[in-house]
């Protein structure tokens, strides 16, 4: 896939896309262009569409396994990418990364356990700490001059107070930090120190823009590696979530034991068929496109900052480090979160993600998905000034 192709609009209604057939449920009506839910409007790598089709062919789909060649793809791109050497029976599949953050509460924590989050932060956190009848605590994230920077007095206190699970966001949705080694060095040191285990979401690892770079935090330590369950997933990377399949690297033999005990009790035995083929064929095949998806991605970046800056100025974009979302500060327009989303439908006729969705620190807040041609963002922006003028 050349540059160009990223350019290419696609027509994704009537193809069950939530994205573009959900906005009359979501929003009221159907009449807008959707920037809200995180998957790109790219067409995948056609490495990843012609493995498909050659399984396709074959025309048996009967039960299946992982071969040996899906985990030595994973832990060939997990090394080349973060210099993280793995042990294939250390990953476990899981249909999502969501499914994997219940698979690990339900494996390392009881009812009543308290679990800690930074906010704000991506909603379905919260919701699987609270259907799994555990108590969130939240360690808010603080703006500094643009930027979003970990409280770790809070942090430390947080722990203090009986924490038995640390979910981590790395790169953060919705706020768009990677976060440096030092700090995932502290955040780590004081899991250790207080005896909390760490889920790390890695889901947006591999979208990362230059100078910054991704550092899963199990592999700065044995400590850390013993404590942590770290969660991949080539869904966002090659926009392929519709497949359902992402890992579990679980280096701790015990807190592996677990998991899949969990896995066992709603007879999860692994990726359909599909899932798995693509998952390999991403991981072999998909780096060159990657890699012109990631120049293309930061150049929507800063034309969107750019274009915010200058032509409404009332409101500020934080600049992203990784993911193609953009969180955008609306709080001096002094508008709640409804009004704000009411301005954007029937004034912009725009659908993005009210920022209270993330947690109330997310209030006043929208997130707009940047991952599309820049014809999309183009109109996008465009309709978000008329929205906010």
């Amino acid at each position: 896939m050349n540059m160009k192709e990223f350019d290419t609009f696609i027509e994704r209604k009537g193809t069950d896309s939530v994205k573009w057939n959900a906005l009359k449920t979501i929003y009221g009506t159907d009449d807008l262009l959707p920037m809200w839910v995180a998957d790109m409007d790219f067409a995948s790598p056609p490495e990843i569409t012609e493995a498909i089709e050659t399984r396709a062919r074959h025309g048996v789909f009967g039960y299946g396994q992982a071969s040996p060649d899906v985990f030595q793809a994973v832990k060939n791109w997990v090394h080349k990418r973060y210099q993280w050497d793995l042990e294939e029976n250390w990953l476990l599949p899981s249909p999502g990364v969501v499914t994997a953050l219940g698979f690990a509460i339900q494996a390392l924590t009881a009812e009543g356990d308290k679990i800690l989050i930074q906010t704000p932060v991506y909603h379905p956190f919260y919701h699987m700490i609270e259907n799994n009848h555990r108590i969130v605590v939240k360690n808010p994230l603080l703006l500094h001059n643009g930027k979003y920077e970990i409280d770790f007095a809070d942090f430390e206190a947080k722990l203090k107070s009986g924490v038995k699970l640390f979910i981590l966001c790395n790169p953060h949705n919705p706020v768009g930090r990677v976060w440096r080694r030092e700090e995932l060095e502290k955040l780590g040191d004081l899991c250790h120190k207080y005896s909390a285990k760490i889920v790390s979401d890695e889901i947006h690892a591999d979208i990362i823009y230059k100078p910054n770079q991704h550092i899963p935090i199990a592999s700065l330590s044995s400590n850390l590696q013993e404590l942590t369950i770290t969660c991949i997933a080539p869904s966002k990377t090659f926009n392929i979530p519709g497949l359902q399949a992402s890992l579990m690297i679980i280096p701790n033999a015990e807190l592996r034991k677990k998991v899949q005990t969990v896995q066992g009790k709603i007879s999860f035995h692994g990726l359909n068929i599909f899932g798995r083929v693509a998952l390999e064929a991403a991981y072999k095949h998909g780096e060159a496109w990657l890699e012109n998806l990631l120049t293309y991605l930061q150049d929507n970046r800063d034309y969107a900052l750019q274009f915010i800056e200058q032509e409404i100025p009332s409101v500020k974009a934080i600049s992203p480090e990784g993911t193609y979302l953009l969180w955008i500060d609306c709080r001096s327009l002094g508008l709640s979160d409804n009004d704000l989303k009411k301005l954007l439908v029937e004034k912009g006729k725009l659908a993005l993600e009210p920022g209270g969705k993330y947690g109330v620190e997310g209030e006043g807040f929208v997130r707009m998905n940047i991952g599309c041609p820049r014809s999309l963002l183009e109109d996008g922006l465009g309709r978000l000034k008329k929205a906010l003028s």
